[in-house]
């Protein structure tokens, strides 16, 4: 995994805390409202794999995910990026939300790393 600044580990993991946040809270919302799930709640196990497997190589932390656990949380994550590039490239230059994508982006991307690192 790529040599990675305690910057860009915090702010890596302040990323996907707050995507953690917001699938929670889309998942509450759409459990009220009695919408199907199945989407958000696999993509809110896979970003919580993300974090995981960058808190495993980061600080050693263990964690409790199967091989197949991590394969599935490497896909979603891949699936998220054409929705997120998109919404990246409308976005203005120098812009909040910009930012934020680009943090999310590199997250992710870390995240993926971290995975296939340990799925070897």
């Amino acid at each position: 995994m790529e040599n990675v600044s305690n910057a860009e580990k915090l702010e890596s993991k302040k990323s996907l805390q707050s995507t953690i946040g917001k699938l929670e809270n889309a998942l509450a919302q759409m459990t009220q409202k009695g919408a199907n799930t199945i989407l958000v709640k696999k993509r809110l196990k896979a970003i919580n794999i993300g974090l995981a497997m960058l808190e495993n190589v980061w600080n050693q932390r263990s964690h409790h995910y199967t091989q197949e656990d991590l394969a599935e949380a490497r896909d979603i994550i891949i699936g998220l990026f054409p929705s997120i590039e998109n919404i990246y490239a409308k976005s203005k230059a120098g812009s909040p939300q910009r930012t934020l994508l680009e943090r999310r982006i590199k997250a992710l991307e870390l995240a993926v790393q971290a995975i296939d690192g340990l799925s070897k």
